[in-house]
């Protein structure tokens, strides 16, 4: 996969603790992103009203830097199908990821989705690419024990709280958002890697946002897009815009300075941060066997993630 530069010149990478540092910004960037738009969502806000103004805020800042750069929109031979699909399976992971957060406690939503180097890791063996190693099946078989005990399944047949349709759900929501998620990192790699990094990205958004635009006005999904009822919700939406808006753009200008394939790993403090932020802002706190699987799910993930992590971060300013 290309990595997005705004530059030409090569830029010497930065001090691995200033990376670090940066890196664990952005991922608490995402996480309270994900928390505000669960306090909009509360406070009556639809979940499309939520993605047009994230999609929205960040298309703009990013059509300014590509206006700048005088960068041409122009797609190789073959690839505008491909650019289309990657905008259309970015707008079916926003809409099951944010459903799912407006459905099940923030955390869990965030570590479920999270799944998806496992997927993506699958996905590319079925389509011919290399098998998954003996480590890489053992890590996938770590992350999946973890997420046992994310879901609570030791415990659910112990409690007396049966399982709604809600929840349910919303596990399953994320899990979509999950595997569109590792659809949509597969075509960017095999697909339109050729493609410069800033194009792809305001084509991508810029396929968002029309998408909920249209969802919308035509009414598919009812709801979604109503406004918030008091002040705090206008408030989470403005915050959802700010976080998202600034972790998407420093994370895609500093990528090709931030040491990638030896530091994108940071990256998986989001679901951690998102339980601790869910925690002070919403009251959701999970047990004590959910916090041990989202430990382990992202030790899992850090470790699948390590050699290819690159790929991962890419993604995030990218998609």
């Amino acid at each position: 996969m290309s990595r997005p530069t705004l530059a030409q010149p090569v830029s010497p990478p930065f001090p691995r603790h200033l990376a670090v540092i940066i890196l664990l910004c952005m991922g608490c960037a995402f996480a309270g992103n994900h928390v505000a738009a669960r306090v909009a969502f509360d406070d009556g806000a639809g979940v499309l009203l939520a993605i047009l103004m994230r999609s929205g805020g960040t298309l703009l800042v990013l059509a300014g830097v590509v206006l700048w750069q005088r960068q041409s929109l122009r797609l190789p031979a073959g690839t505008w199908r491909w650019q289309l699909l990657l905008g259309l399976l970015i707008t079916a992971q926003s809409l099951c990821l944010y459903s799912a957060v407006a459905r099940v406690p923030v955390a869990l939503a965030l570590l479920v989705g999270n799944v998806f180097p496992i997927l993506l890791a699958l996905l590319t063996w079925v389509l011919g690419g290399p098998r998954p190693t003996a480590r890489t099946a053992s890590l996938m078989g770590l992350i999946l024990v973890g997420l046992v005990f994310v879901l609570d399944v030791p415990g659910r047949p112990s409690t007396q709280n049966s399982v709604g349709p809600q929840w349910l759900l919303g596990v399953a929501l994320a899990f979509c958002a999950a595997t569109v998620f590792a659809c949509a990192l597969w075509i960017t790699d095999h697909k339109l890697s050729q493609v410069r990094g800033s194009v792809r990205s305001l084509l991508t958004i810029f396929i968002v946002f029309s998408s909920v635009n249209l969802a919308g006005l035509t009414g598919a999904l009812p709801g979604g897009l109503n406004l918030p009822a008091t002040s705090t919700g206008w408030l989470a939406l403005a915050t959802l815009v700010v976080l998202y808006g600034t972790g998407f753009i420093v994370l895609f200008i500093s990528v090709p300075r931030l040491d990638m394939p030896r530091n994108a790993p940071v990256m998986n403090i989001e679901p951690l941060a998102t339980l601790l932020m869910g925690w002070i802002v919403l009251d959701q706190m999970l047990s004590a066997g959910q916090i041990l699987g989202g430990v382990i799910v992202v030790t899992g993930i850090v470790l699948l993630t390590y050699r290819k992590s690159a790929i991962k971060a890419d993604a995030k300013a990218v998609v």
